[in-house]
């Protein structure tokens, strides 16, 4: 008879999941995803369901990790909602299972998940693709994810300014209020941007919210944001000029939008980066499009509930 499923709240994930385990061990699984190898790690592309009626999309990501034998699936909803709107952009729950039996051993609340994985994502292509002496860091966006990115962001790097950019200010003024370092509220994309040396995009936009002439050449750029094939965050001069990264070259050929619409070529992968079969060009201008991946959910969740385990 298989075993109840643990169910692990949103409050406990917040507490068991911590970036420095994250960081090194999606290193290890962005390096294995693009070694390409069955061997390692099998992953579909995620299957997106619209929910037009409601503004909204329902996302399923399996994903399995062969040598580690890690299987786990996310089941995400995003949501383009009314300004205003007290509900979230974006929630997730992930079954982590046995993959010998294939029962669910733990359920556990996806949201916290994906923001600190995402951020932990971006993180490590911050300290690839980085240029030297980086200070100035700006980023666009006010809400969770907005606070994942300053939260790892701040911890692994030493910046001299913060900026932030948000379409409403009265939630640029909360995000302030919750973070611990002095940030700087910008009345505009292009006042926040112009200078900075890593520039986070965490937005809900459909069209292009940050222009290249905008842009200080060197500058590394991670664009979190516009998740679908015809939405974008960044524009064509900004794409086309800069060495494109990703994490996954089958997932951004068809979900992202600032890579198709612009035409844009993709240099590498992140995780060619880290097994070290691409270059990290950081003397140039960079962006990473991050779209996020199974095995990201699938690392993140094991090591929650081996964490969980252990204080039982």
């Amino acid at each position: 008879m298989a075993e109840i499923p643990v169910l692990i709240s949103r409050d406990e994930v917040k507490g068991l999941l911590k970036y420095s385990d994250l960081v090194s061990h999606l290193e290890v699984a962005l390096a294995k995803f693009s070694k390409r190898n069955a061997e390692e790690v099998i992953q579909p592309l995620r299957t997106i369901l619209p929910l037009e009626r409601y503004n909204g999309f329902l996302g399923v990501m399996p994903a399995y990790m062969v040598q580690e034998n890690i299987l786990a699936t996310k089941m995400v909803s995003f949501y383009q909602r009314d300004e205003g709107s007290d509900f979230p952009a974006h929630q997730a729950t992930v079954l982590l299972l046995d993959p010998q039996r294939g029962n669910v051993t733990a359920v556990m609340d996806g949201t916290v998940i994906t923001e600190k994985r995402t951020a932990a994502v971006s993180a490590i292509s911050t300290k690839f693709l980085r240029p030297p002496h980086a200070e100035v860091l700006c980023i666009l966006g006010s809400g969770s994810q907005a606070l994942s990115h300053y939260e790892i962001l701040t911890q692994m790097f030493s910046f001299k300014e913060i900026r932030l950019w948000s379409r409403r200010k009265e939630k640029a003024k909360m995000f302030s209020s919750k973070v611990k370092g002095p940030v700087t509220v910008c009345s505009s994309v292009k006042n926040a941007a112009e200078g900075a040396d890593v520039i986070i995009t965490v937005t809900m936009a459909k069209e292009p919210v940050l222009q290249g002439q905008w842009v200080k050449p060197g500058a590394h750029i991670v664009a979190v944001g516009a998740c679908r094939p015809d939405w974008r965050e960044l524009d064509d001069d900004l794409m086309r000029e800069a060495v494109v990264y990703v994490d996954s070259r089958e997932a951004a050929s068809s979900e992202s939008g600032d890579v198709i619409l612009s035409g844009a070529v993709v240099f590498a992968e992140l995780g060619e980066v880290i097994n070290g079969s691409k270059p990290a060009h950081s003397e140039r201008t960079t962006v990473f499009k991050s779209l996020g991946m199974g095995i990201q959910d699938a690392v993140s969740a094991k090591l929650v509930f081996d964490q969980w385990k252990s204080q039982q």
